[in-house]
């Protein structure tokens, strides 16, 4: 009687084995063919396409629907792939990679502004300087790769904090309470939250003397293609030779490479 027991508990086991595969196999079909189609494609064509009955098609579909992996248009009732798959796409790019494609970016930038460039990324509750160029002229920031910066007295940190949902800055700041680094720094929360809201509509941030009291910086975003900001470049100068008439000039220099290295990250020539 136990080994009857035992075999029907085996059969059911590679039969919802069987099942889950299929339901994998054909989950994954519905999607190349979602894809293969970017002005959208109804449930009938859909279902034909796969070789899948209507009803069956449907259920598999509300699912991929309900997690974020393809969307119905709500007026043609059409199917799209959905933002989850460009989110999976933008995460597979390593940081290794972005950095690779970046320092052509920072050497050009250091060249043609004579001032050392920079690319940060955010990791977890910190701020790292993930690449470097040294400018040509005399006296230059020293700023080490790996190096971890203050998200409220830099311009790096406030232009990788400036998209953030207010939730995910406040955890940043609970991790990392702002403090006093110069007569400059900003520590009041609703002075730092204004001067975000300013920089992601700008586009642009800049650190007056607010990390180093002798000098200035300005960084603009970096973004993929979902349009989400996913690193910073700038440059960084003594405030002597960095004036904020040459601080504003440069800042088109800065926003020429954010924009060069989104579309490298992007595939876009």
């Amino acid at each position: 009687m136990s080994s009857m027991v035992m075999e029907t508990e085996s059969t059911d086991a590679k039969t919802k084995e069987r099942t889950g595969v299929q339901s994998l196999e054909r989950a994954f079909k519905l999607l190349e063919t979602v894809a293969s189609h970017p002005q959208g494609i109804s449930l009938a064509d859909l279902s034909k396409s796969v070789g899948l009955h209507n009803s069956t098609t449907f259920h598999l579909v509300r699912t991929m629907v309900s997690l974020g992996y393809v969307r119905q248009s709500p007026d043609t009732k059409k199917y799209h792939v959905g933002s989850m798959i460009f989110g999976l796409a933008a995460a597979s790019r390593s940081e290794s990679e972005m950095v690779a494609l970046a320092m052509p970016i920072l050497e050009e930038l250091a060249e043609l502004s004579g001032e050392s460039s920079h690319l940060a990324i955010m990791t977890g509750n910190e701020i790292v300087i993930a690449g470097r160029v040294s400018g040509s002229g005399v006296f230059q920031m020293q700023e080490r790769t790996g190096g971890v910066r203050p998200g409220h007295a830099t311009a790096l940190g406030k232009v990788l904090l400036a998209p953030l949902a207010m939730a995910q800055v406040d955890r940043y700041f609970e991790a990392n309470p702002p403090t006093p680094l110069t007569a400059k720094t900003m520590v009041d929360p609703q002075r730092i939250r204004e001067e975000l809201r300013q920089t992601l509509s700008a586009g642009l941030a800049y650190d007056d003397g607010e990390f180093n009291d002798e000098a200035r910086c300005v960084a603009a975003p970096v973004k993929d293609f979902t349009g989400q900001t996913i690193a910073a470049i700038g440059i960084s100068a003594p405030i002597w030779r960095l004036t904020l008439q040459s601080l504003q000039e440069k800042s088109s220099l800065v926003l020429k490479a954010s924009e060069k290295l989104s579309a490298e990250l992007r595939g876009a020539p």
